[in-house]
């Protein structure tokens, strides 16, 4: 081939080259964004998952405060009840001790009169002698009859007034013996009330703490609704962000699919095949050295996938050399460690396993997800070199 042939065959397949690797980039690009996307909406789902759960706990607490000051409330105003049902008592019983005052009053007064008629009574029969007096009413008599009339009745006037006296006397013991019950009434009544006066002022005192933690606990609910709010905010935002990966990842290879099909293949010399060693390249099966020959289910992974963590079976580092040939195997079929060459593929290791890969499959290695996905699952031969 001459040689300017050859540097332009050169420069079409370096210029293809370094558009394929721009392609590949920009690919893994948008493949890392989207994977951390995707771990940040994760993130963003937990932290409204347990801000949400924080939400429902406060408002909960907040339900049970607002019962205990409806229960509070109606205590206090029962015991407000009964405090003025306790006052009415006592005003009763006061208006009682008065009158019963009144009537002291009053009994000692009649005592006072009655004891005065009676002094004077006695100094006139201490001034005039038990005889004189009966010689009194004998003269002052109109007949025997009327003096024995006179002289009893004197003698009841005498026994009538000491009656009235010890009566009223009575009455006076009586009264201040009602009072002394009033009494005790009464300062019974007024225990009762200090003691409701005192619960009174405990209902108060707790309706306000609940009161004052039922306001912290509004406060908190109306932070925490913020927080969620805003979690929900920057959650949509992600997520319409990785809409616009997904979709930019869609479209990258929509317009390589467009690029590989309106692309003419290139033109090579061939190369020949030394001492049964594989030809180099993406799956031709021309020049494949000989050995064991199998048909598998292929499909494809890359170093990032979920649940990777970027070495295989054997050691090898796919995530810092993600574009190494490598394909997981089951090494009942495919020993580790074994040179395969695998239609579409080419050249590889069989350095992998995984816990999906029984029997004849296989699971190989793309440096993106695009590219793996691009190959999807399909059935190929595989050819074990040693």
């Amino acid at each position: 081939m001459p040689t300017t042939g050859k540097r332009i065959i050169l420069g079409l397949l370096t210029t293809m080259l370094c558009v394929s690797g721009s392609m590949v980039t920009y690919a893994q690009t948008n493949t890392e964004a989207l994977h951390n996307a995707q771990a940040q909406l994760e993130q963003k789902q937990q932290i409204v998952e347990q801000k949400v759960q924080e939400q429902q706990a406060v408002n909960n607490d907040i339900q049970n405060i607002q019962t205990e000051l409806t229960s509070i409330s109606n205590d206090i105003a029962k015991n407000q009840e009964a405090m003025a049902k306790a006052q009415e008592k006592i005003d009763a019983t006061n208006q009682l001790i008065e009158k019963k005052k009144e009537e002291i009053v009053a009994v000692e007064d009649k005592m006072l009169a009655r004891e005065d008629v009676m002094k004077k009574r006695a100094v006139a029969m201490q001034q005039n002698s038990n005889v004189n007096l009966i010689i009194n009413i004998f003269f002052e008599s109109d007949s025997l009859s009327d003096f024995i009339q006179r002289a009893s009745a004197a003698s009841e006037l005498i026994d009538a007034d000491k009656d009235i006296l010890t009566a009223q006397q009575e009455d006076l013991k009586k009264i201040e013996k009602d009072k002394a019950e009033i009494d005790r009434q009464e300062s019974i009544l007024e225990e009762d009330q200090k003691a409701l006066a005192d619960q009174q002022a405990a209902l108060n005192q707790n309706m306000q703490k609940r009161q004052q933690t039922l306001t912290a606990m509004q406060q908190q609910y109306t932070q925490i609704s913020q927080q969620v709010a805003l979690a929900q905010q920057e959650k949509a935002g992600i997520e319409g962000q990785m809409k616009n990966l997904q979709a930019a990842i869609q479209q990258e290879q929509a317009e390589a699919k467009a690029r590989a099909a309106a692309q003419p293949a290139p033109v090579a010399a061939p190369a020949p095949v030394k001492n049964n060693s594989a030809l180099k390249g993406n799956g031709g099966s021309q020049g494949v050295a000989q050995g064991k020959e199998i048909y598998v289910s292929a499909s494809a992974y890359t170093p990032n996938c979920s649940g990777c963590s970027g070495r295989t079976t054997t050691g090898l580092n796919v995530r810092a050399n993600p574009n190494m040939k490598v394909i997981a195997v089951d090494p009942r079929v495919i020993p580790l460690g074994s040179r395969v060459w695998v239609e579409g593929y080419g050249n590889a290791i069989a350095g992998d396993t995984g816990g999906a890969i029984k029997g004849n499959r296989i699971d190989i290695l793309m440096p993106t997800t695009a590219q793996a996905l691009a190959w999807g699952r399909k059935t190929v031969k595989v050819i074990i070199l040693n």
